[in-house]
């Protein structure tokens, strides 16, 4: 196996077209993203044939954009990585065929990325010491889990949301209280001027006592209901105390359940993926709880929190290095499970 493995990545699962230049899973040489928010901002959200078209304007692009930062021509790199899962089937298919046509050309590997591993393994960029088992908190607009990373390549869901994503519900709320979309960094930034303690919002309880999932349509109910009885009342609305209580309650359950996690399966490291670890109060949060817990809490810096091709590098370096090599006929699953190949 070589000593220095250069991964040129593809990532178009949603609304970001990225590529990166990644060596040995954990050195980023480029690392390019073009964001598609100005444009899904006036629809309030994402609009995958809109996605799809705006991933093959900018794809070769930000391809060669992401060689040219890193200094290196194609024919150094000694595989393709690319997301074929899961996501916006449309917008997985632009990044996956034009991968498959350098793969070919190039007669290096194609692999294939699970997205949500791809997030696990973008805090193996940041925190070049940390090695497997750890537990992980993966938080985004589409996902939430958590899983124990028993080795490279190896994950066991421990959790997961049965309805919303945290990161949907943040959306919901934000144009329910007129933020707009991207709903997330909208409501962190006017939690701050509110009080989170203002409105007492639910946090669902499983059936089964011993279940760590999620479930977020509750407190999503919850707020649209407070919003319309205030709106009936003819009652003004402080939409940073609504925001900032909403807030309080989705944080509040997936520091719990992370923390649970980790001490049922005696791990003492907690690493955060996704979009939601941006947020500053799952951050601070996280931070407080797991010191009084004495577990080691690892975040991943803010530009790999969202989507991006470097954690896709990172992912298909281990997947390289464990003999996996995907068939050119890979096809995009855009239910793909964690764990799935």
């Amino acid at each position: 196996m070589k000593d220095k493995v250069i991964i040129l990545a593809i990532e178009s699962s949603c609304d970001e077209t990225a590529a990166a230049v990644v060596v040995n899973g954990r050195e980023v040489l480029s690392n390019v993203i073009s964001s598609q928010i100005d444009v899904h901002e006036k629809f309030g959200g994402v609009v995958p044939e809109v996605a799809s078209r705006k991933h093959i304007e900018a794809i070769s692009a930000v391809v060669q954009e992401a060689l040219d930062k890193a200094g290196i021509k194609l024919e150094d790199v000694d595989a393709i990585g690319v997301t074929y899962g899961p996501g916006l089937v449309g917008a997985l298919l632009v990044g996956l065929q034009y991968a498959k046509g350098l793969a070919y050309s190039l007669n290096v590997p194609l692999i294939g990325v699970n997205h949500i591993e791809g997030h696990i393994c973008a805090n193996f960029i940041e925190h070049k010491d940390l090695q497997p088992p750890f537990v992980c908190l993966v938080v985004s607009g589409g996902h939430t889990f958590i899983v124990h990373m028993k080795d490279y390549g190896e994950f066991e869901v421990i959790s997961k949301t049965r309805d919303d994503a945290a990161g949907e519900a943040f959306d919901k709320v934000a144009r329910a209280i007129g933020l707009g979309y991207p709903g997330g960094p909208k409501i962190d930034k006017i939690s701050k001027e509110g009080d989170e303690d203002a409105i007492k919002f639910p946090r669902a309880k499983m059936d089964d006592k011993n279940s760590l999932d999620f479930s977020f349509s509750g407190v999503k109910s919850a707020v649209l209901n407070y919003l319309n009885k205030m709106n009936m009342k003819n009652e003004e609305i402080n939409k940073a105390d609504v925001a900032a209580s909403f807030q309080k309650a989705v944080v509040g359950v997936l520091v719990d359940n992370a923390i649970k996690a980790c001490q049922r399966n005696k791990v003492d490291k907690i690493a955060i993926a996704g979009g939601v670890a941006a947020n500053s109060s799952l951050r601070e949060t996280m931070q407080r709880e797991c010191k009084k817990h004495n577990i080691k809490v690892l975040f991943p810096p803010m530009i790999l929190c969202t989507d991006n091709a470097a954690m896709i590098g990172s992912a298909a370096y281990y997947e390289y290095q464990a003999g996996r090599e995907s068939a050119i006929d890979i096809n995009a699953v855009p239910n793909l499970k964690l764990g799935e190949r």
